[in-house]
């Protein structure tokens, strides 16, 4: 079983609502989706969303290094020899993160597909089932209030807040939130990098001295601000998590060594697909740091790559961050792996176990 072809199509499902970031502000799902072509007639799927302002990738810059660097690698290589053509992922250019993701999730779900076999099962097996997080995006008060609990309502027991703006603000939204769902949900605080550590020192004080204690502070500070994570790690209570500034395994070597932060949110998209995410995860927990599975505004396909990465490693990777699918109006992603509110269900069906994508358009070769 060989490559045969690489096709592109674009997948574009808006959201429910605008899911605004101290980053940036998506009002949709924009999928690069890669269709890897076996010449026995498979098809091996994966997927990357632009995300400029945290990896650099755009649409164009993702069919470029794919239509250009990427796939001309691949052409006629055998699917089972995984390992090799996830090297010449890498190798195959500079930077380009999502890029390489996308290839990198169609090889496994390929691969899989070889075996007869889900893919959790070849990485290392588990239980199919995960419970994820829900975000609530910047918004006013009220509505970021109205949306926790509704999402409560909905049986979600843990919420990422976003935060990151403006301090005085933040803490008017994490008190308000507290008040109204504390005690039923988990409350998970992520300021994009927007705040310096002095800012946020003084506002987790602020919160624990009232009793408010977040079960984490995900990336306080510019991504390339070491020193300051570590800052804000030493001072405050609460566990910090990088996201950000950890992208591959070497960062993560760094960040441990220096004790930056207590968790890593490891999302398919920064480190470059499943390869290179899973040795990020095991050098983790050679340490006994603690992980997060997370994701992009992203489609079922690369969140549900994700998925089946935590479920192998489900030792280290203890909390989950996959709700970008159920930000979406619908999922057109048929078969695979389920989105159910905060419940998580992976078919028993060979590789991804996708079965077909509604509304993908073919992108020109």
């Amino acid at each position: 079983m060989r490559i045969a072809a690489i096709e592109l199509g674009m997948l574009r499902v808006p959201l429910k609502t605008p899911f605004r970031t101290a980053l940036r502000t998506v009002e949709a799902i924009e999928d690069v989706v890669v269709l890897l072509r076996t010449d026995d007639g498979r098809t091996g799927h994966g997927s990357a969303p632009a995300t400029a302002a945290i990896t650099g990738d755009t649409h164009a810059s993702i069919v470029e290094a794919i239509a250009g660097h990427i796939g001309p690698r691949l052409i006629g290589r055998p699917v089972d020899e995984l390992n090799r053509n996830c090297a010449l992922v890498q190798g195959a250019l500079a930077g380009n993160p999502s890029a390489k993701a996308a290839v990198d999730i169609a090889l496994h779900d390929a691969w899989a597909q070889l075996h007869g076999a889900p893919l959790y099962r070849l990485l290392g097996g588990g239980e199919p089932v995960l419970r994820t997080d829900t975000t609530l995006g910047l918004d006013t008060v009220e509505a970021m209030v109205a949306r926790a609990v509704a999402a409560v309502e909905q049986g979600y027991d843990a919420l990422k807040i976003k935060v990151g703006r403006d301090t005085g603000t933040d803490l008017e939204r994490v008190r308000a939130i507290h008040a109204a769902v504390g005690g039923r949900a988990r409350l998970r605080l992520d300021a994009n990098q927007g705040w310096s550590a002095r800012q946020a020192v003084r506002t987790m004080r602020t919160l624990e001295d009232a009793g408010i204690l977040p079960e984490l502070l995900e990336q306080p500070v510019a991504a390339a601000d070491i020193d300051g994570l570590a800052h804000v790690s030493a001072h405050i209570h609460t566990p910090v998590m990088a996201d950000e500034s950890v992208f591959g395994p070497a960062q993560a070597v760094e960040l441990i060594r220096r004790r930056a932060a207590d968790i890593v949110n490891i999302k398919l998209m920064k480190a470059g697909g499943i390869h290179q995410a899973a040795r990020i995860v095991d050098i983790a927990a050679v340490h006994g740091v603690r992980c997060m599975i997370g994701c992009m505004v992203e489609s079922a396909i690369g969140a549900g790559a994700a998925a089946h990465l935590a479920v192998s490693r489900a030792d280290t990777l203890v909390q989950a961050d996959l709700d970008g699918p159920s930000l979406a109006r619908a999922n057109p992603v048929a078969g695979g792996v389920a989105f159910d509110g905060p419940r998580i269900v992976l078919a028993d069906a060979p590789g991804l176990g996708i079965e077909a994508i509604d509304g993908l358009q073919p992108l020109p070769r």
